[in-house]
């Protein structure tokens, strides 16, 4: 399968860059270029990528504003946004999850970790960057805005113990391979479990059912370490 993406940067040498670097791959394509946010939605809308490639500060209509607007509407369930930008803030991480990203990466990494980020998306796991890492999943939940819960707490009675156990292994920022082993079952048994999860809850992604687990008190935050 080829993996759509649509490049939303005010930056035009920048897009350029990332068209290339994309297209030479074989199992991947650019579907379309956005200088700001209100075009990144209307070209969404448009083409129905499989994921934006989506810079936080551009002029007008924001990265996280398009967001927003792109995880909210139904008809683009299917579409999933990579948050890619210089300001690798500990707020922006925060607003980028709540407003539904599934990943989010600074725009010092690499081409090969930008390329494996997309694939990684598009598989339908959460990424976050070194920079963004597990003790940052759990800060910016230990006081989330009210208005942004996504499942109540009842909801989980609706999980199996397993369901609730590989949520919160996910929750701590473990991989799939890493919650198997854990476990001590396959990988794929992990995937089907995370799948029945987000369906239960409606979460759209890995990335929400994290949010999901902190803000329902399945997952506790703790301080980071200093």
């Amino acid at each position: 399968m080829t993996i759509r993406v649509l490049l939303a940067d005010d930056q035009a040498l920048l897009r350029a860059t990332f068209r290339i670097l994309i297209d030479s791959c074989e199992d991947m394509t650019v579907v379309g270029e956005a200088a700001n946010g209100a075009e990144a939605l209307d070209l969404t809308r448009t083409h129905h990528p499989d994921i934006v490639l989506m810079d936080i500060r551009m002029p007008g209509t924001d990265g996280l504003a398009a967001t927003s607007a792109i995880c909210a509407d139904p008809e683009l369930a299917a579409t999933r946004v990579l948050i890619l930008t210089t300001f690798e803030t500990h707020d922006h991480v925060a607003q980028a999850l709540r407003a539904g990203a599934s990943g989010f990466l600074g725009k010092d990494v690499t081409a090969d970790i930008l390329l494996a980020g997309l694939r990684t998306v598009a598989s339908g796991e959460a990424l976050l960057s070194p920079t963004a890492t597990r003790t940052l999943i759990t800060n910016f939940l230990t006081s989330p805005a009210p208005e942004a819960h996504l499942a109540p707490p009842h909801l989980l009675a609706e999980l199996t113990a397993r369901e609730r156990e590989v949520m919160s292994l996910a929750a701590e920022g473990k991989s799939n391979t890493e919650i198997a082993e854990a476990l001590t079952v396959s990988p794929l048994t992990v995937r089907t479990h995370i799948h029945r999860a987000m369906t239960k809850l409606g979460a759209r992604d890995r990335a929400q059912l994290v949010v999901i687990a902190y803000q329902s008190g399945l997952v506790q935050a703790t301080p980071p370490t200093q």
